[in-house]
């Protein structure tokens, strides 16, 4: 058995001029800092994936990254409410991937810091069989938390909060790895 987990760190933004880079990029600095992971950054604004938006193209990709995922981290803004329409898109686009797996949620926007999204998706995640990490990360005015370079003002809360959520992650992925290895998850039949 592989001792490192292999994670999938979702973007969940595709706009122009987009803050999820800066939210990813520490997200994804923390998660290979701990040494505990492996990490697969997906992006649906990169052209093989906005591609399969559009046509099919690069779909089994994302199949064989996600299928292959022991965990996936989902950093996501909240627009308007909720979370946005690509990121819904790219989970549609897969399905028995997600399966049995656990899912954590970085996110930022304004005063709520994008936990109304992550309200929503724990909805979407539950739908697909896969297990939302109740402990995540949150960034409340998230523009206003972290410098031109990336780095946040005031780090020590947030990176408690990724400390908690990572090691939360880790004994779920575990947990549901070996139950995947002993036994194929299954729907139950009607």
């Amino acid at each position: 058995m592989n001792n490192k987990i292999d994670v999938a760190l979702v973007f969940g933004s595709t706009r122009e001029g987009r803050f999820c880079d800066t939210v990813a990029n520490w997200a994804a600095e923390r998660i290979v800092s701990s040494g505990a992971f492996t990490l697969d950054l997906i992006d649906p604004a990169a052209p093989e994936l906005a591609a399969s938006q559009a046509d099919g193209v690069g779909i089994s990709d994302l199949r064989r990254r996600i299928g292959r995922a022991d965990a996936i981290v989902i950093v996501t803004p909240e627009y308007n409410h909720g979370y946005p329409a690509p990121l819904k898109a790219l989970i549609d686009s897969v399905n028995a991937e997600w399966q049995a797996k656990p899912v954590a949620f970085v996110a930022y926007g304004g005063i709520s810091g994008g936990l109304r999204a992550v309200e929503q998706l724990r909805l979407v995640f539950a739908e697909v069989h896969a297990v939302a990490i109740r402990d995540s990360v949150s960034f409340a005015n998230a523009w206003a938390q972290f410098d031109a370079t990336g780095k946040l003002a005031a780090p020590d809360a947030a990176n408690a909060a990724m400390s908690t959520m990572l090691a939360r992650l880790s004994w779920w992925a575990l947990a549901l790895r070996r139950a995947r290895e002993a036994s194929a998850y299954a729907l139950a039949a009607a």
